[in-house]
Parts: structure tokens; sequence; C-alpha cells
């Protein structure tokens, strides 16, 4: 154990003494590593960065395809006293320049095909050093890597010092830094560890990228924290997925995941032996959740959680999971529902914005003090922008993005509400709601809709479908067809993109 390093102690401890355990297996090479070998990488990674001037506090950034060699520089940077700051694969060396001026990293790690690019920008940015990891795991990383001797001590870190900064999306104005502790971290890990039960013996199919909350600080620490181990993708590909399902005993996916995977005709046979399906990221469709009880049995578990809050809420373990909700609060997590205007706590039932509170949640937005203070009370409450209510049951219902919520001459339309009534209609396999600029209204509805594969959907059969179970305000000015929904990298639908698209659809 790594003592006086709070989070690098806390995921250390259910692998203490039994170092030979298994803890990775490469899904596509079949490259078994143990714990100690694990750490012992770890350790290499940590000694490297000391070596290379990184001092308590710095940043490591990470732009590179998943790797195991990007897990043990996430770790090792935790061990050296770092902060860790991985970034979308999908990012520009324009969008690169930013994240990197503003976080003003000590170290960058970057793709050998793209250093090139990165190395001037850095250099502008003030990075030190810049290393490089490709696919394969080579690059001037490992090459340095491999001449150090493991045994590092590691540097002490208390619960409140920050072991990661993990950018937001975007979607409106300057990506924000969220600054996550080390308690946020360590704690979120153990309470999800226990609420769902991960124990030695599970093994975990980790096949969602590791620069996102839900593949590094979900999947990644409570694997380590239940001492357990994961078959290792480097992506997803269901055909990969179900090979790999009569070895495993859970997976962690986003909705995308589980939609391709129904497709697979052997499903229910590989599934049989699997304990536990998590899904979040994205909102999974109550259709999704039916039908994958149907064909494997299993009800898959839906939670909640935010970049800056790690996980929030929980469908419960022992219990019914509810489609179309989130659960209940996790353990030591606090969520209320309060008026976005006011602030003040509403009525069970009520819809209005989510607020949290608990170890769980960030200190505040990296150099943005007045954002900080917009968005995190001096009492602990986050305000997390999404539009929520609670149930009878205490179930909690995600809503929308508060900024997805359009007023429509003067009344609250919930684009959720509309969504749901479109998927049910014949032949649409899903459904985008968002407001656009309207000359007599303010906003206008405009519904996005996919149709089912082989299915032929008109905008009038749409507009048809939902004539006399949404009330007049709520209906679509107007209905688009797609092939398919723009999505980000962890499947969340981009409704920013549409509002830009058809912008001027209803003026």
């Amino acid at each position: 154990m790594y003592q006086g390093n709070y989070l690098g102690e806390a995921i250390s401890k259910a692998s203490d003494g039994r170092g030979d355990a298994l803890f990775l297996e490469h899904g596509l090479t079949g490259q078994k590593i143990t714990y100690d070998e694990f750490w012992a990488g770890a350790e290499k990674m940590a000694a490297l960065l000391v070596q290379v001037g990184l001092q308590p506090g710095d940043r490591v950034a990470v732009q590179a395809d998943k790797t195991v060699a990007m897990l043990e520089l996430y770790v090792g940077t935790v061990l050296a006293g770092g902060v860790f700051l991985p970034l979308n694969t999908a990012y520009t060396p324009a969008e690169i320049e930013y994240f990197l001026t503003d976080a003003a990293p000590r170290v960058f790690v970057c793709d050998p095909s793209r250093f090139g690019a990165m190395e001037p920008i850095a250099a502008r940015a003030g990075v030190t050093k810049v290393l490089t990891l490709a696919a394969d795991e080579s690059g001037t990383l490992i090459t340095a890597q491999e001449t150090i001797p493991a045994g590092f001590v590691a540097v002490p870190r208390d619960a409140d010092d920050l072991a990661a900064i993990l950018y937001t999306s975007g979607t409106t104005g300057r990506s924000k830094g969220a600054m996550l502790t080390h308690k946020a971290l360590a704690s979120n890990s153990e309470t999800l560890r226990d609420y769902w039960q991960f124990t030695r013996d599970d093994v975990l199919i980790h096949a969602l990228p590791i620069f996102h909350t839900h593949g590094l600080f979900v999947a990644t620490n409570v694997t380590l924290m239940a001492g357990s181990s994961c078959l290792f993708l480097p992506g997803f590909k269901a055909d990969k997925v179900i090979e790999l399902m009569p070895s495993a005993t859970a997976l962690m996916g986003v909705p995308t995941f589980y939609t391709r995977l129904l497709d697979q005709p052997v499903l229910a046979d590989v599934s049989k032996g699997m304990r536990l399906f998590v899904s979040g990221s994205a909102p999974l469709l109550a259709e999704t959740h039916e039908r994958w009880s149907a064909v494997t049995g299993h009800a898959i578990l839906e939670r909640y959680g935010m970049t800056e809050t790690n996980m929030n809420t929980s469908n419960p373990y022992d219990g019914e999971r509810r489609p179309g909700t989130v659960g209940f609060p996790l353990p030591g997590v606090e969520l209320k529902i309060c008026d976005p205007s006011t602030g003040e706590a509403l009525e069970q039932g009520e819809i209005g914005v989510i607020e949290v509170r608990g170890p769980n949640v960030f200190a505040g937005y990296w150099q943005m003090p007045e954002k900080t203070a917009e968005e995190l009370r001096e009492n602990g409450w986050f305000i997390t922008g999404d539009l929520g209510q609670i149930d009878d049951d205490g179930y909690v219902h995600i809503v929308g993005r508060g900024k997805d919520l359009i007023i429509s001459g003067g009344f609250n339309v919930y684009p959720k509400e509309i969504e749901g009534v479109i998927d049910d209609l014949p032949g649409v396999n899903e459904s985008a709601v968002i407001g656009v600029p309207h000359p007599d209204f303010g906003e206008g509805v405009v519904a996005v809709v996919v149709p089912e594969k082989g299915a032929s959907v008109a905008a009038e059969d749409v507009m048809a479908g939902i004539g006399d179970k949404l009330a007049k305000f709520k209906q679509p000015k107007q209905v688009v067809i797609l092939d398919e929904l723009p999505r980000n990298t962890m499947g969340k639908v981009q409704k920013n993109v549409l509002r830009d698209e058809y912008a001027g659809l209803l003026s």
C-alpha cells in the first residue's frame, strides 16, 4: 500500500499481499498482467515523471489511445503527487492548444503520429516535456519507462489535494476543467464497489474509453478497489464483447453498447453467466431496457453521474431496476430538486433542477472562480443543470438538461416527455426534440426522428401518432427524419449540433 497518498492507498489496499492475482487480461492479444506487474509499471511511471521535473500538484496531460501503459501513467501520476488530465482522442490540435494553455501541464503525452503537430503547441503552452505513446504500447514514454526500476515511494497527498482534472465537453462556451480531489475519486469508487457488490471474483469487460469518468474513475478504480480483474479492450466491438462474455461477470457500458449487443444472435446464451450490466453516460431508452431483460433475463442497472460529481445515483443492485429512471441517491450523496430561479427545494414529483452534495463532488472549475461560484454553492450543493423529478417511490428521473428546456409561447416544454411519446410510435427507433427560434412563439418545437432499420416513417406519421397524446403547444412545428442522431464519443446525443443545424427551420 502507498501510505500517505490518499487515493494511491485506497486503490492498492485490495491487492496488498496478493500481487500474483490477475489484474488485467488484454482482450485482443491475450497478454496477462498481475497486480504486482501493474503496480511495478505504475511506480516506474511515477519515478519517470519525477525525473523529468514533476512537482506535487503539477498536471500531466495525455491524448493517446487506450492502452495498459496509459492506465499505468494515470496511477503513476497519482503516486507521484501529480494531477492527471486525460484528453479526448478526437480533439484537434487547436482544441488541444486551449487545454494545454489553460491547464499548463508540466508533461504532455501524445500519439507519435501527432508529435510534429503537438510539440510546437506544447512549447507555446509552456510544457517542459513532451513524450509519446502509441496504440501498440510503443513510444518515447515506454522507452523511458523501461530504463527505470520499480520501487517508488509514493508522494504524500491528502484527501483534498487534486488527483485529476477533467474538462467538460464545452457544448456552450469554453470547456471547464473540473477539479477532482483524491477524496472525491476514492470515496465514490468505494461506494460503487460496495453498492454494486464487486469482489475479487469479478471479471469486468472494460470496453470504455479512459479519457472519461466512466471508463477511468468508475471501471478502473472499482476494479482496483475490489481486487477483481478486467478483460481490457481498446474500444467497443460487439462481436468481441460477445466472445468475452462467457469469461466475465460484469460489463459497464453506454446505451449504444446494449443496442448493438441486442443485434448479436447468441447474446441470450453467452450472457447467462454474467452478474451485472451497468449503463450510463447517456439516457437508456426504456425499450432497450425491456428488450434486454426479455432476451437475457438480466435487468440493466442504470446510474447517473457527471464529470463534476462522479456518480450520484444508481438503481438498486437488489431491488427493482426501474426503466426510465436512474434510481436513488448513492450512500453519502444528498440530492434535491430545486426551483431554478430561486434555488428553493420543490415538492416531491415536481420538475426542477437537480442539486447534489457529498464527498463525490468536485472542488470547482480550474482557473474559473466566478463560474465555480455560479454552480457550486458555499454550503457544498452543486447545481447540476439537469432537470429532474423524484417519483412517489423515490426514484430519480432525468427530464433533460436545463439548456434543453424549450419555452414556447410562455409554456415550458420538456423534450424528454415528447421524445417518450414519439419513441413509442411504430417504426421509430429514437428521437431528439429541440427548440429553435420561432417568430411568434420565441421558440418552436422540432422533432428529429430516426426510424428503425427497414421501417418507413414520414413526418406526417409522427404528427398523426402524437396528435391525441400531447397538448398543442408541445407538438412539433416540424419533424425531421434522419438516419442517425449526432453523438459524442460517450454516446450522448449532441442537441447543440441539431440546434445549430436547424436554427433557421421555423423562421
